[in-house]
């Protein structure tokens, strides 16, 4: 069973060794189907089969509990294992240097697989994009006249409430995704697109937008707005983006495009209260 998505225009598929209904395990998906294409057009291709419960040959590099799940990354001759666990047994993927050739062991005994799957999904498109001059962010998107607002910040820092903020208190507004949209430079223009990747919000919207602003949110009690250029632009969107810092290969990529990427559109800090005020404050600092 193999299924085709595409996502800010690339193209990658999904080949499982039996006929599961794609659409019922990755539902979150589904507008992002696409015509089959050929194998040198993919960005990847993820394989169910070929992999190991356990690999004598992993390099134990670091562990980390976060939205995809409790994982476990090693390095291995190849390039790079995964290991996924939620409640039950842990799930594995494996993949090359530049995550273009991507295997799977799916634990189908475990209630999870659907998330697990769509995480292996997020995480080898968010390092196999970084050879292509786009990055995956964890941000929340609102589009208005036209053109993407992005907000940033650590856990808790409030990304959904300002974007909630806007979508009620700026005429126009509507949400692009929430938790993980794509940037890349296209002919010179900074894009944003959803993807199926939108944290606890159910926004699975394939469409883009330039990017207008990239806003870093930081809890405060007042409302203030600060432009950031050069060094200090680069050092407030790096936190968010997506990338193994252990490859130097897919960081240097990912280096070369945020230098780009910040020398193309406003980037800020807003420290700010949870209030009407702080959407006002926002748009009006982003468009000075």
């Amino acid at each position: 069973m193999t299924g085709y998505y595409k996502v800010a225009d690339f193209v990658f598929a999904v080949t499982l060794r039996q006929e599961y209904n794609l659409d019922v395990l990755l539902p979150s998906f589904c507008s992002f189907k696409c015509n089959e294409v050929p194998d040198d057009e993919l960005l990847f291709r993820l394989v169910e089969g070929g992999v190991e419960k356990e690999s004598p040959y992993a390099e134990f590099l670091e562990d980390d509990d976060n939205d995809v799940g409790q994982t476990r990354l090693y390095r291995i001759p190849e390039g790079y294992r995964i290991t996924l666990r939620y409640s039950g047994p842990s799930h594995v993927i494996e993949a090359d240097q530049d995550f273009r050739h991507v295997s799977a062991l799916l634990r189908w005994e475990d209630a999870n697989v659907p998330t697990a799957l769509s995480s292996m999904l997020r995480i080898a498109f968010a390092q196999a994009v970084l050879m292509h001059s786009a990055i995956s962010l964890h941000s929340s998107v609102v589009v208005k006249d036209g053109k993407g607002y992005m907000f940033m910040g650590r856990s808790g820092t409030g990304k959904s409430t300002h974007s909630r903020l806007w979508l009620e208190h700026m005429e126009g507004s509507r949400l692009l995704n929430d938790d993980n949209p794509v940037v890349r430079i296209v002919e010179g223009v900074a894009v944003v697109y959803g993807s199926p990747w939108s944290g606890k919000t159910p926004c699975y919207v394939n469409e883009s937008a330039p990017v207008a602003a990239m806003v870093r949110l930081a809890q405060a009690p007042e409302n203030r707005f600060e432009r950031k250029h050069d060094v200090e632009a680069f050092s407030l969107v790096l936190p968010g983006c997506s990338v193994l810092r252990f490859d130097r290969t897919l960081y240097g990529c990912l280096c070369e495009t945020l230098i780009g990427l910040v020398g193309l559109v406003c980037v800020g800090e807003m420290r700010c209260l949870p209030d009407k005020d702080a959407a006002q404050v926002c748009w009006e600092g982003v468009n000075d």
